[in-house]
């Protein structure tokens, strides 16, 4: 999982991260940090290389001011314990079908 945000700085270090990953053969899905902010180059990028983003977190004053606090925001925010439950499912789906496991 490669955690970036739709800026060129987020984008850069996104190809870094992608790079090594590739290296290694290791399969990657994103989730967008701050969604909403910046441009789609990050997303553009995914959709023509075929990486499946796995979860969008908006830019979210909330969201924010939680982290500044070290709160997780799924504490506070409970409506994103399903995302990310689903987001772990769809990873661990993904890692049984590229093993041929059932």
């Amino acid at each position: 999982m490669l955690v970036t945000e739709s800026t060129p700085f987020g984008f850069h270090d996104f190809c870094l991260a992608l790079e090594a990953a590739r290296a290694l053969n290791v399969p990657v899905g994103v989730v967008l940090n701050r969604d909403g902010l910046g441009d789609s180059r990050v997303e553009d990028f995914c959709r023509a290389e075929g990486i499946p983003i796995l979860l969008r977190i908006p830019n979210d004053r909330t969201i924010a001011r939680l982290y500044s606090e070290g709160i997780p925001f799924v504490k506070e925010m409970p409506e994103w314990k399903k995302q990310f439950k689903d987001m772990f499912e769809t990873i661990k789906t993904g890692l049984y079908e590229s093993k041929g496991v059932q």
